[in-house]
């Protein structure tokens, strides 16, 4: 018997099972954490803001994820991509994330031009005073700038797989967030404060960030044309596309500000929040399975078999989601307070809608990190239609009305990628 095991521990398929169990546990638990905080901190504002304070707060982070992802516009997924390809290397790894830093400042600008007048008008819209207006966006900047840094700080040591680090480092991140919101919305309960509390711990996160990149980056290096090209390629390609899911992707947002009440974009909000719980596996997938997808072999056969092996796990476990859903609808929505009790067929909706976007997040992160980006002119034209025919023949005045047409935009999307995603697999060459 001895022996036998001895055989066993020694495969190596169980020395891999093995790895990856220690790597999902390790992961998993402290996304646990960073993910129980997170929902434990907007638990603790949906509860202590009025209902109009919440509305504010819902259109100041549906903007933050706007300015971020204009921000960005591809420069992210250019340097997974580039490190990808060199991330032994520290000088040139270093070369690449200085090239994506000196971009993303430059992008900054462009967001914050875009997206704070848009904000103003929203906030106008539902009512919102001059000077909380002003305290908002004021509130609103240290977040902001301190995402322009972290996304791109954590892809050196995610692809050289140091994660105890960078999980400790959001779970600090994720609680110190928990105990500066319950200290000051408490005692303040406005949304400017709310985003300053969300803010502030981000800015402290990024100097650890910063510290971890630096043992394996040199960050002493130029910016490097090269790079820079390589970067701009990528951002090119997916720049239109995120100006478009800028509003695509917050479609459901957008519509309730400008054709609904204030109470429902509260709603839209703190069912929203629910759907945090899945931001565990989404980090969980950013943290150990893209950058190893990156970093794979060009070879059809493997990736394909990792590719199907993805796919099961996710769509398994959304299944299973939306059935604790179907069973606990009360209990959930116990927990966002008695304002939120009588939305059960909303959080089901909610919840879909949340689990289509996991699945399309995944594969749309897969593909560019092998630098597969759907072309523009093919992704935003199809997309529309399923807007317009969201806005056609749903109800979009109701809240039910427009998370339906959400689940309807969401499984476009879905298909469209998942469509190009294995065209481009089928095309892989095993000596490219």
């Amino acid at each position: 018997m001895r022996g036998i095991s001895q055989r066993i521990l020694a495969h190596p398929k169980y020395s891999k099972s093995l790895e990856w169990g220690k790597l999902i546990f390790m992961t998993g638990a402290a996304q646990v954490l960073v993910q129980a905080t997170g929902l434990l901190t907007g638990i603790f504002i949906i509860r202590m803001l009025p209902t109009q304070e919440y509305a504010f707060y819902t259109l100041a982070n549906t903007m933050l994820g706007t300015m971020t992802i204009l921000a960005d516009g591809g420069i992210s997924s250019g340097v997974m991509s580039q490190g990808g390809k060199i991330w032994r290397d520290r000088t040139e790894l270093g070369k690449v994330l200085v090239t994506g830093m000196e971009l993303r400042k430059k992008f900054a600008v462009f967001s914050l031009l875009v997206a704070v007048p848009i904000l103003v008008y929203l906030l106008w819209l539902q009512h919102a005073q001059p000077w909380v207006i002003i305290l908002i966006v004021a509130a609103l900047i240290p977040a902001f700038f301190s995402a322009l840094s972290d996304s791109l700080l954590e892809t050196i040591p995610k692809l050289h797989q140091d994660i105890k680090p960078l999980q400790a480092n959001q779970a600090k991140v994720g609680l110190f967030r928990l105990f500066l919101s319950s200290a000051s919305v408490f005692i303040f309960p406005f949304t400017f404060v709310a985003l300053l509390a969300n803010g502030i711990p981000r800015i402290i996160g990024n100097f650890r960030l910063r510290k971890m990149a630096l043992r394996f980056a040199d960050t002493s290096q130029p910016v490097d044309p090269v790079y820079q090209t390589e970067i701009l390629k990528m951002v090119k390609r997916r720049l239109p596309g995120a100006i478009y899911y800028c509003l695509s992707g917050q479609i459901t947002i957008w519509l309730i500000s400008i054709l609904g009440t204030t109470k429902a974009i509260a709603q839209v909000g703190a069912l929203s929040r629910l759907g945090m719980v899945l931001s565990v596996f989404t980090v969980l997938f950013a943290t150990l399975v893209v950058p190893r997808f990156a970093r794979a072999e060009s070879n059809k056969a493997l990736l394909t078999n990792n590719f199907m092996k993805i796919i099961v796990v996710m769509v398994t476990l959304c299944a299973v989601i939306m059935g604790i859903v179907y069973l606990f609808p009360d209990q959930l929505l116990w927990i966002l307070g008695k304002q939120y009790a009588d939305l059960s067929g909303a959080l089901l909706f909610s919840i879909l809608g949340s689990c289509l976007a996991l699945v399309t997040g995944c594969i749309f992160s897969l593909s560019t990190s092998r630098g597969w980006v759907i072309n523009p002119a093919i992704s935003i034209p199809v997309n529309l239609i399923t807007v317009i025919a969201g806005i056609v023949f749903m109800d979009i005045s109701t809240l039910n009305g427009v998370l339906l047409m959400n689940i309807m935009v969401s499984s476009g999307q879905l298909l469209l990628l998942l469509a190009f995603f294995i065209i481009k697999l089928n095309g892989v060459k095993d000596d490219e």
